[in-house]
C-alpha cells in the first residue's frame, strides 16, 4: 500500500531546472532541498525498531540514572569522616545490592559495603574500590574497613541525570534508529514507538537480453546482476521491496507495468533504458505516464540517470551498468529513500587520502567516482584505484572498500596527491 500523499503539482514545479546537464551537487541540492517525506506513522514495539525512522522526538521522562549509585564495588562513606592525609577507619554497618531500596539514613562515622549500580545511601557521599582497602573483624564480630589516604571528593559515586536530565532530548525525529539509540530508550522505560512507515519500493530491469535462470543461457543472453543488487541495496535502506522482475524492450508492456506499479508503491527503482537509444523505452514511458525531472548528471559513472514521477509515485531510473547502477544508488537512490522515510539529507563522510595512483589526464568539468581500496603504507593510509575504468566489470565492487571521489575542477592527480574518499562501510557494505 502506497505511503506518499504528496501533491504533483507541487512535485513538478519544485523540481524543475533549465540546465542539459546538472553537476552532482546541483542534482544533491534541489533533491534534498524539495523531496518531502511520506508524512505517515506507525506505532511499533521498541524491540522492532532497529533501522526504523523515528517519527516523533522522544525526551528523557526522568533522569538518567534515576538515582545516585556506586559506580565500582567496594564501601560507601561520608566524605566528612574521612581525612585524606591518611588512612581511614570505619565500621561496616550495611550491605547494598543493586535494586535494593534506598537507605535514608546512615549514622556517622559508619560505612556501607555497595556494589556497582547500587543506590547510594542519602548521607554518604563517596565509594572506595574494594582492592584499595583492607577489613578487619572485631569484637562482637563488628566489621571495619580501612581506606587509604589521598582518595577524592565524591569519588567512584555516579550522580542521578549523569547520563541524561530529565526533559533532555534521547532521539531526535528523523533518526534511523540504531542499537545504541535502543539503548538509550530502553534506559528510559521507552517501551514503544512511533515511526514513519517503511516505504514500498518496487524494482525491475529492462532488456531483451537479461535472463535469471541458467536454461535461458545462449550467446548473446547475460544473467541479470542488477536486479538482485538493487533489490538488497533498497532493502538497507529499510523499504519493503517488490520485485517486478525483468522487463522486454517492449513499450507497451514498460508502459503498462510502470502504470500498475505506480498505484501501489511509493517508488520505482529501475535499471537500464534511460538514455536515447531506438531501444531504450524506459525514459519514453516515463514521460507519457508522468514527467522526468532530470536525467543528465555531469559525472561518471552514471551520466544516463533519471528521476521523475507517475502520479505520486516516485521513479528513479539508474543506468543499465552495473557498476553505475551500485553508483548511482548509493549517491542519488539511497539519500532519496532515506529522505522519504523521514530523516534529514544523509551526506556521506569524506576523508582525505593520500592517492597511491596518478592520472594524467582527467576530463575537466565532471565528477568522477572511481573504485578503491585503502591500503596501509608508510604507517599512512593510501587509497589505490581500481585498475580498469569499465563500469561493467562487477568484480571491481567486489575488490573496493570506496569511492575515489575527483571534483570538477581536478584535471590530474599525481601520486601522494590528497583525494576524497566515500567508504562502503557508511552504506553498511
Amino acid at each position: 500500500m502506497k505511503n506518499i500523499t504528496m501533491s504533483s503539482k507541487k512535485i513538478n514545479d519544485c523540481f524543475q531546472h533549465d540546465k542539459d546537464r546538472l553537476t552532482h551537487f546541483e542534482a544533491i541540492e534541489i533533491l534534498k532541498t524539495n523531496l518531502p517525506p511520506t508524512g505517515t506513522n506507525e506505532t511499533i514495539d521498541l524491540h522492532d525498531a532497529a533501522r526504523r525512522v523515528l517519527a516523533k522526538t522522544i525526551s528523557a521522562p526522568r533522569p538518567i540514572p534515576a538515582h545516585r549509585n556506586a559506580a565500582v564495588d567496594g564501601y560507601a562513606y561520608r566524605d566528612e569522616d574521612y581525612d585524606p592525609t591518611t588512612p581511614t577507619q570505619l565500621q561496616v554497618t550495611a550491605r547494598i545490592k543493586a535494586g535494593d531500596p534506598l537507605i535514608d539514613q546512615m549514622p556517622k562515622g559508619q560505612a556501607a559495603r555497595i556494589f556497582t549500580g547500587s543506590v547510594m545511601p542519602t548521607p554518604l557521599t563517596s565509594v572506595a574500590m574494594q582492592e584499595d582497602v583492607t577489613l578487619e573483624t572485631k569484637a562482637n564480630d563488628s566489621v571495619w574497613v580501612t581506606l587509604p589516604q589521598g582518595l577524592k571528593p565524591k569519588a567512584n559515586c555516579r550522580a542521578a541525570g549523569e547520563d541524561m536530565q530529565q526533559g533532555a532530548t534521547l532521539v531526535e525525529a528523523g533518526t534511523r534508529l540504531t542499537p545504541q539509540h535502543v539503548a538509550a530508550l530502553a534506559s528510559a522505560g521507552i517501551k514503544n514507538l512511533s515511526v514513519t512507515k517503511k516505504l514500498n519500493v518496487a524494482c525491475l530491469s529492462t532488456g531483451n537480453e537479461l535472463i535469471k535462470d541458467e536454461k535461458d543461457f545462449t550467446l548473446g543472453k547475460v544473467f541479470d546482476s542488477n536486479g538482485p543488487m538493487l533489490k538488497i541495496l533498497a532493502r538497507q535502506t529499510n523499504c519493503t521491496v517488490t520485485d517486478l522482475g525483468i522487463l522486454p524492450d517492449e513499450p507497451k508492456i514498460i508502459q503498462s507495468t510502470l502504470h500498475k506499479a505506480a498505484q501501489t508503491h511509493d517508488v520505482i527503482i529501475t535499471s537500464a533504458g534511460a538514455s536515447k537509444g531506438e531501444e531504450d523505452h524506459m525514459v519514453t514511458s516515463l514521460n507519457k505516464l508522468g514527467t522526468q525531472h532530470m536525467w543528465q548528471l555531469a559525472i561518471k559513472p552514471g551520466r544516463p540517470m533519471s528521476f521523475g514521477q507517475i502520479e505520486n509515485c516516485l521513479f528513479i531510473g539508474l543506468p543499465g551498468n552495473p557498476v553505475a547502477a551500485f553508483i548511482c544508488f548509493l549517491l542519488y537512490a539511497s539519500p532519496m529513500l532515506r529522505r522519504l522515510s523521514g530523516e534529514a539529507w544523509p551526506e556521506p563522510p569524506r576523508y582525505r587520502v593520500p592517492a597511491n595512483f596518478s592520472i594524467a589526464n582527467k576530463k575537466p568539468n565532471r565528477r568522477e567516482f572511481l573504485r578503491g581500496k585503502l591500503m596501509a603504507k608508510d604507517q599512512t593510509t593510501w587509497v589505490d584505484k581500481y585498475p580498469k575504468d569499465g563500469s561493467g566489470l562487477i568484480h571491481s565492487l567486489t575488490a573496493s572498500d570506496c569511492l575515489i571521489e575527483l571534483d570538477e575542477n581536478l584535471t590530474k592527480i599525481d601520486h601522494g596527491t590528497l583525494v576524497n574518499i566515500l567508504p562502503f562501510s557508511y552504506w553498511g557494505l
